[in-house]
């Protein structure tokens, strides 16, 4: 849907490039806990972009760059990443959730996915979704 590999005019900063360059900048706050509640949430940013319905550079922008995340994004962005607003936002640290027992097998399963390259992570993703759209 979206080019990775072709020139784009940065939605927000007005700054031509290319995609997928990595930014020199040091990511901000409200960035470093986006791309942190990300990574806990298991998603990547081209995951996350599509169910919140955006740009996958987009997330980048504002894990790298932005200075806040738009007020528009934060709810859905906080829906998807399973987290209160008021903890993507730095309001709260997340402390007050409930303490949760111990990960189940198919956390742990999911976990050792993660450390696989990522073209067995793709394959078995695929098994995945053809699993469950066969279940529905």
């Amino acid at each position: 849907m979206y080019p990775e590999n072709q020139l784009y005019s940065h939605p927000v900063a007005g700054k031509a490039g290319l995609a997928g360059r990595p930014s020199k900048k040091k990511a901000t706050e409200s960035g470093a806990r986006l791309a942190s509640l990300r990574k806990q949430a298991g998603l990547s940013q081209a995951a996350l972009a599509e169910a919140v319905g955006i740009p996958q550079r987009t997330i980048s922008f504002y894990e790298r760059e932005a200075a806040a995340i738009p007020s528009t994004l934060v709810p859905s962005l906080a829906k998807v990443l399973g987290v209160s607003m008021e903890e993507l936002l730095g309001i709260s640290d997340g402390a007050q959730r409930a303490k949760r027992g111990p990960k189940s097998q198919l956390e742990r399963q999911l976990e050792a996915v993660a450390t696989l390259p990522r073209n067995q992570q793709q394959k078995i993703l695929a098994v995945v979704e053809a699993m469950i759209a066969h279940q529905r």
